[in-house]
């Protein structure tokens, strides 16, 4: 019987030899460091960026509204193309906005942590910047009615103010933004998002796989394909001239300069489009917000905002003697005339109405709401304030109302009286923000009205408004300027039909030599309308001699 060896004594760790993998781990493994983590910058922080990668179906939505943009979009006047470039690029960064599918939860985790692979943007369980999807589908709105306005005014003037805002309500359709800082950093943002978003969208970029189609023979299928619709197009339009008429307006041109063209506009409106994508897929944090002011002393703001008060009582009394008392007494007692007393006032109230904005908002920010005292006062003297304003508004249109009576309506006297309506409305909303001692929908909402006034602006038709208005006065009057009147666009031609001849000729041939014919990417209802007004009964090109009617 063999008996079992002793057990081997317990061995010290502390004396223990490490083996070879420790040895190997021992070696390989740098040192810690003791020095403090670098940390992110703020701007990192607020913006971290996405850190997977693009999904495809995103990027080729972006290629395809890029192509198509970039193929529709009548450069050189307004039309139906702006509106189709804008549905399209929508179309698009709502394929971005929409959230990932997510795929199957693994055993033990919660099914929504799992989603689709490189399609999400790092966590930020504190960012609160980012605006809601109602607010953003506002702007998003908000952007393709201005685009669409080109497709039934024909005033280019008009039309470019659209394509500015449109360019901005795009911006904070995107990126977001609640505070003042917010929505003047959004405005910033897209041309910082397209150069960010160029890795992001190479991540995303399909790889070829082993099993899968190679390079080569995909463009052995896009050149037969190419091929056979070249070669049965061109034999349909040989075969038929309505035909090819349809397929030579559907094909951008096709000459060097035409092929140029098509590539920078694909290439801007691919770029613009991307950065929008990685703003959707990466939202920045713009709750941004300046730094507590210092508060002054009650006095020290009190005084000078009483003060401003009074003045505004003592010229609103003046202004009810307009009102009451007729224009003509206070023609009579300041010794003006009727010329002077049109031009001279407008613009003097305008630079007041803006500057009092200013004045409001450093007294909301310096002054103290410590006390009850503090918040009665500012409700008090703010709020007075505001509401003398809104009787200086008043009085800068009556003015302005004068002045058009005068000498006649013109785009410049429209565009002043529109932006003396949309001040009027921003009295009203700091008014209400006043009384709420809260502004922090303001910013938004006053970017809100700016964009409703315009939109207004092209709804009542502003060259045709401005025709009717001096038609008018010349059936009262017998004065009219024809010169600047044939200057207007076509949607002026159904209110300049309605003069006599041979004014009407005067005013309506230069606008019938520069009407250009249109194609359905260039087609706008105001040309159109004209263009039938003009067909039965064109203007007299042989008219030489026009009357000298001026204002």
């Amino acid at each position: 019987m063999t008996t079992a060896p002793p057990p081997r004594p317990p061995v010290d760790p502390r004396l223990a030899l490490p083996g070879p993998a420790a040895l190997r781990s021992q070696l390989t493994t740098p040192p810690a460091t003791t020095g403090p983590v670098p940390q992110p910058s703020a701007w990192k922080r607020r913006w971290p960026g996405a850190t997977g990668a693009a999904r495809p179906a995103v990027l080729g939505a972006v290629a395809a509204a890029a192509g198509v943009s970039a193929s529709v979009v009548p450069v050189d006047r307004p039309g139906l193309g702006w509106l189709v470039a804008a549905l399209a690029g929508s179309a698009a960064l709502g394929t971005a906005a929409a959230k990932p599918r997510t795929g199957p939860a693994a055993p033990g985790v919660p099914e929504k942590s799992v989603t689709t692979a490189g399609a999400g943007a790092a966590a930020r369980p504190d960012a609160t910047g980012a605006s809601g999807r109602a607010v953003r589908l506002t702007w998003a709105v908000a952007t393709v009615a201005l685009a669409g306005v080109g497709t039934v005014r024909a005033a280019d003037w008009l039309f470019a103010f659209c394509v500015l805002a449109a360019v901005g309500t795009a911006s904070l359709a995107v990126s977001g933004g609640r505070t003042p800082l917010g929505v003047l950093t959004a405005g910033v943002l897209p041309p910082i998002a397209a150069l960010r978003a160029l890795p992001w969208a190479a991540r995303g970029l399909p790889r070829p796989r082993p099993d899968g189609p190679s390079v080569g023979r995909s463009l052995v299928s896009v050149g037969v394909t190419a091929a056979l619709l070249l070669l049965f197009g061109l034999l349909f339009s040989s075969a038929d001239a309505v035909f090819a008429d349809l397929v030579a307006e559907a094909l951008p041109d096709v000459s060097p300069p035409g092929v140029f063209g098509w590539v920078f506009r694909l290439l801007l409106v691919g770029a613009v489009l991307l950065g929008g994508a990685y703003l959707l897929a990466a939202p920045p944090d713009l709750e941004l917000r300046a730094g507590p002011a210092r508060t002054v002393r009650r006095l020290e703001w009190a005084l000078p905002l009483a003060l401003l008060d009074a003045l505004f009582a003592a010229f609103v009394l003046v202004q009810l003697a307009v009102l009451f008392g007729g224009s003509g007494h206070v023609l009579r007692t300041a010794g003006l005339t009727y010329a002077e007393y049109a031009r001279g006032g407008f613009w003097q109230l305008l630079t007041v109405s803006a500057l009092t904005l200013l004045v409001i908002a450093g007294a909301t920010r310096w002054a103290p709401r410590r006390s009850r005292a503090d918040r009665v006062l500012i409700r008090v003297l703010i709020g007075g304030l505001t509401v003398l304003s809104l009787v200086v508004v008043a009085s800068a249109l009556y003015r302005m109302r004068v002045y058009t009576d005068a000498y006649g309506a013109t785009r410049l006297r429209l565009v002043v009286a529109t932006v003396e309506l949309w001040l009027g409305l921003l009295f009203v909303l700091v008014g209400v923000a006043t009384v709420r001692l809260r502004g922090d929908w303001l910013p938004r909402l006053v970017l809100g009205a700016a964009v409703v006034a315009l939109l207004g602006l092209a709804v009542v038709n502003p060259d045709r408004l401005i025709a009717d208005w001096n038609v008018d006065r010349y059936q009262r009057i017998d004065r009219l300027d024809v010169g600047y009147l044939s200057q207007l666009s076509a949607d002026a031609v159904p209110a300049l039909d309605r003069l006599p001849e041979p004014l009407r000729s005067c005013a309506l041939r230069d606008i019938a030599g520069q009407l250009p014919a249109d194609g359905w990417r260039s087609g706008n209802l105001g040309r159109a309308r004209a263009r039938a007004l003009l067909g039965p009964d064109p203007a007299e090109a042989d008219v030489v001699a026009c009357p000298n009617l001026r204002w």
